[in-house]
């Protein structure tokens, strides 16, 4: 099965070189001589064959929510090529028009960043984390001069997520791992194609003619729809987002981003006698003080509607407690609890929970200035995107893991100093221990590393800033 799909996806690359061969000799277009796209059209294509469609097969063959992502981002890799085919034959348009060109692409991010949001309790959430966190790199049309590196960063985003599947599923089922290797090879492909072909920025054609907004339809299709006025809005946060927000900002600077020098245009300019500072008599009017400019308004699609707040959540669905938009509740408590349970809190500030007995995991998500306490855990404690947070054990846990986190202070019992802690990407953290008088000693955790080359492999060592 997962075979087929991968050739029903390279026979729809096949059918779009060749409608965009007819469409070029039609339009008797600088390629029309020669009835093939560009070679950089070309070379993308061979990554949505390649990769891409690896990715779409397994996808398909573990099925669920991971196969419809995967859809979706079939979709995002197909408007993709068709900006590329527009750029291979035309000169880059102005602002508003490659807005509009752009659009396409920065709505298909958007939607599988809001299908992850609407799936969160699906079993193949890491799977959809992965994808969500990374996808914002097909935004590298819009960045310059150094698309590679944004990819690279996205692709970053993302690695906390497939080395989650790749714990989970290492020993279980080898599609997944797969799966994580194949949608990785993506955007490592992808790093190899914009170093190639577009290293500072996504080339545009010298001598075509400027490209325009119908250029936005693909060949063949339906008509383009009129530009839009205004790129989409950013993601709404409090809908819930495990993640942090930078892939989410890259999307909203689509349209601002090529303007360069041209964004101070419409500032005006303030004379010497219009300045307090060197025309003190200004300051001694009874009439308010001229200003320069106003300052900068958004358009009128910045909706300034308030912030929603959604009710907050202390119940156990399923084998999964659920604790979610609390703010300033300092009694929760959780105490009916079994060994196979878990407990999710996200999006919870200023707030204290308290779990008691013996429980698998838990996991913080998006937390302030949130205090846990806990009895025994047999799994993992996860604190991720969080700041600010305090976790006190009382009995044991194996292992505490700090991901994306400003400010964590861990207090240990006695019987849990043997406890591994991980973190990546994390600051502010600090390891409290008990002495024999029951008072603890504070140690932080190290942030900055030293690696040295020792003639057959590198050496990471701890460093510490002499104060």
């Amino acid at each position: 099965m997962a075979e087929l799909a991968g050739l029903v996806q390279r026979l729809e690359v096949a059918v779009g070189r060749l409608e965009a061969m007819s469409s070029s000799g039609a339009g008797g277009g600088p390629a029309a001589g020669s009835g093939a796209v560009a070679v950089y059209v070309e070379a993308f294509d061979n990554l949505i064959s390649g990769p891409v469609a690896q990715y779409a097969a397994l996808s398909q063959k573990i099925g669920g929510d991971v196969q419809k992502h995967a859809q979706m981002m079939k979709q995002a890799f197909s408007c993709q090529r068709q900006l590329m085919v527009t750029a291979s034959s035309s000169q880059k348009p102005s602002d508003p028009v490659l807005t509009s060109l752009l659009a396409p692409v920065s709505k298909v991010i958007q939607e599988v960043q809001a299908f992850r949001e609407k799936n969160r309790s699906s079993p193949l959430f890491n799977h959809l984390s992965a994808v969500s966190e990374s996808v914002a790199a097909l935004g590298w049309v819009a960045m310059a001069p150094k698309p590679g590196p944004y990819v690279k960063e996205m692709q970053d985003a993302a690695m906390f997520y497939t080395n989650r599947v790749l714990k989970d599923y290492k020993e279980k089922d080898k599609t997944h791992v797969e799966w994580v290797h194949a949608y990785v090879s993506i955007w490592n492909e992808l790093q190899a194609y914009i170093k190639q072909h577009h290293t500072t920025g996504l080339s545009w054609s010298k001598t075509g003619p400027v490209a325009s907004a119908s250029g936005a339809a693909p060949k063949g299709g339906a008509p383009a729809p009129p530009p839009p006025g205004p790129p989409p809005p950013p993601m709404d946060f409090d809908k819930g987002s495990g993640g942090d927000s930078g892939p989410v900002s890259h999307n909203a600077l689509f349209a601002s981003i090529n303007k360069g020098a041209d964004i101070t245009k419409g500032l005006k300019h303030v004379s010497d006698n219009q300045k307090t500072h060197k025309n003190p008599a200004l300051k001694s009017q009874g009439g308010p003080v001229p200003s320069g400019p106003k300052p900068f308004t958004a358009r009128p699609t910045a909706s300034a509607s308030p912030a929603r707040t959604l009710p907050p959540v202390l119940e156990l669905d399923g084998k999964k407690w659920k604790v979610e938009n609390q703010e300033g509740a300092h009694g929760l408590v959780i105490s009916d609890t079994e060994l196979k349970q878990v407990v999710y809190a996200f999006k919870c500030n200023n707030s204290t929970l308290n779990v008691k007995g013996k429980i698998n995991s838990i996991t913080l998500d998006n937390c302030k200035k949130l205090g846990l306490v806990f009895d025994d855990v047999v799994g993992i404690i996860e604190v991720i995107n969080c700041k600010d947070v305090k976790v006190q054990v009382m009995g044991k846990v194996p292992t505490i893991s700090i991901n994306k986190t400003d400010g964590c202070h861990v207090y240990l019992s006695k019987d849990s100093l043997s406890c591994e802690i991980v973190s990546a990407k994390s600051s502010e953290m600090n390891v409290l221990v008990p002495n024999k008088y029951g008072e603890f000693t504070e140690i932080p955790v190290p942030e900055q590393f030293k690696t040295v080359w020792d003639g057959s492999k590198l050496v990471t060592t701890a460093t510490e800033i002499a104060g």
